[in-house]
């Protein structure tokens, strides 16, 4: 490496000619510095990628591979251990009252000691087994009968409401093949395996599609009082999330509440879908959601997924170089905030809700004091970025801004009663569709998946009502299908 000559041995023109020498390389230095100030931010950004996973971001456990991340639950872990706790009622096999068939075991007629006859018999103890009744398909046959009368007239016996057919299957038939295609989730192929092995009855998967096909058709409907019920309630729960239909990207959207579930696919995510479907924008109550641009456009109030905003600070906080605590302060106050909301079991008072506040405006003072907008300078520095629209920011900027404009709807759990801290009953109604995907792949068609959607929102509304659900397929099929409640 050469060194620096002395300066004050060189002449002025040997200084000028350094001086004119150097000159260019500040410039190529200027503009290298600026260079790698943007791959610099660049390596940040793909390391962030390289560090999402379902605990710290909404991607799924799945995509996590063999690295198990921490558990994320919202709430500190207990010191009660597994299994039921005392007062539980579990569910230990009892005896019961009810016997179809009893089976007595005597003992030997002669006394082993003596070899006396025995005459005194008494019931020493019992026991009970449980087994499932010999599963084969009944055919019940219905007979017209004739009449005729001395005029001459001819009388025939009315068929039963359902019976159209020399030879058909049953209600029981066609709710059993629903009931394992469409809400467990059992392939066409293996249904009818299935259906041939318990019941010995031999079905095509055109048939099995063709029950589907007609309890969906019954059950519009009942699913369209169903949506019904969903926008004259308190607090609804909305999401969205991919699916495929013939190999192409469509969106499935729910509305939920804490007894109803309605499901509907749409080729578009956002107003569009909303417009089309007709639910969404009927909302009267509190909307919950993950903060989508197009619900914020809706006209209602919102309430929005701090589930979300947590795995976002749990991020933020990973990756931020300069920690400093504004992240995690922040997950802390929502979670001390939840778990005081759930002891008091409704909003908080004033004074506490003001706490929160101040301790909250505080969090995002500092947070945004390490995490400044970024500013474009006019100067070399901004090389190799857009040089028009708004400046890329950073995920931490970006959270804060969105904490500050939208804190009522982040701390709306806190002050209204009945409003949740997180989005997850609608996140658990669109579970079993991607549970569906990956199953079966894709829909085929578009009224395949409208079948399933539709029989999927009954069966998921009555199942969040207690109702047994092969009951209420055999009630569809015999005209008769059992509503759900749709208040309250």
């Amino acid at each position: 490496m050469q060194t620096l000559p002395d300066l004050d041995q060189l002449s002025h023109a040997q200084k000028d000619e350094l001086i004119r020498a150097l000159w260019p390389l500040q410039q190529q230095v200027r503009d290298l510095m600026a260079q790698m100030a943007v791959m610099q931010e660049r390596i940040k950004q793909l390391e962030g990628q390289l560090a999402l996973n379902s605990r710290n971001s909404s991607r799924p456990p799945s995509s996590d591979g063999l690295r198990k991340p921490a558990p994320k639950s919202l709430r500190a872990s207990g010191v009660r251990p597994n299994g039921g706790q005392t007062g539980h009622e579990g569910n230990t096999l009892r005896q019961s009252v009810h016997v179809d068939e009893t089976i007595v075991h005597r003992s030997a007629p002669h006394c082993r000691v003596c070899q006396q006859e025995l005459h005194e018999h008494a019931i020493a103890e019992t026991r009970q087994v449980f087994e499932l009744p010999p599963l084969a398909m009944r055919t019940v046959a219905h007979q017209q009968m004739r009449s005729i009368c001395q005029c001459g007239a001819v009388h025939l016996g009315a068929w039963p409401a359902g019976v159209n057919a020399p030879a058909q299957y049953g209600a029981s038939v066609k709710a059993m093949t629903v009931h394992l295609n469409q809400y467990h989730l059992v392939p066409l192929a293996r249904t009818a395996a299935l259906m041939q092995d318990l019941y010995g009855v031999h079905l095509s998967q055109a048939s099995i599609q063709s029950f589907a096909q007609d309890a969906a058709h019954a059950l519009r409907p009942t699913v369209a009082a169903i949506a019904q019920g969903v926008q004259s309630a308190p607090v609804v729960h909305a999401d969205e999330s991919g699916i495929r239909i013939q190999g192409q990207l469509h969106w499935l959207h729910c509305a939920v509440t804490a007894t109803l579930t309605w499901l509907a696919p749409h080729a578009k995510r956002g107003t569009l879908a909303f417009e089309a479907l007709g639910l969404l924008k009927g909302i009267q109550g509190v909307l919950v959601h993950d903060g989508l641009i197009s619900y914020k456009g809706l006209d209602c109030t919102h309430s929005l997924c701090n589930a979300h905003h947590i795995r976002e600070l749990v991020y933020v906080h990973e990756q931020d170089e300069l920690w400093n605590g504004w992240a995690q302060g922040m997950i802390n106050l929502l979670l001390q905030a939840l778990a005081e909301v759930d002891h008091c079991a409704g909003p908080l008072s004033q004074s506490r809700q003001a706490w929160y506040e101040a301790q909250w405006s505080a969090l995002l003072e500092r947070g945004e004091s390490f995490n400044p907008p970024k500013q474009r300078t006019g100067t070399s520095q901004d090389a190799g970025l857009a040089s028009r629209g708004r400046l890329k920011q950073s995920k931490a900027t970006n959270l804060l801004k969105r904490l500050r404009d939208y804190r009522q709807d982040v701390w709306r759990f806190m002050r209204e009663d009945a409003v949740p801290f997180t989005n997850n009953l609608a996140e658990q109604a669109l579970r079993m569709a991607k549970v569906k995907q990956k199953i079966s792949g894709c829909f085929r068609t578009e009224h395949g998946a409208q079948t399933f959607f539709t029989i999927r929102s009954y069966l998921a509304t009555m199942h969040k009502q207690k109702h047994n659900l092969f009951a209420c397929l055999v009630s569809v099929f015999e005209r008769q299908t059992i509503q759900p409640r749709l208040a309250g």
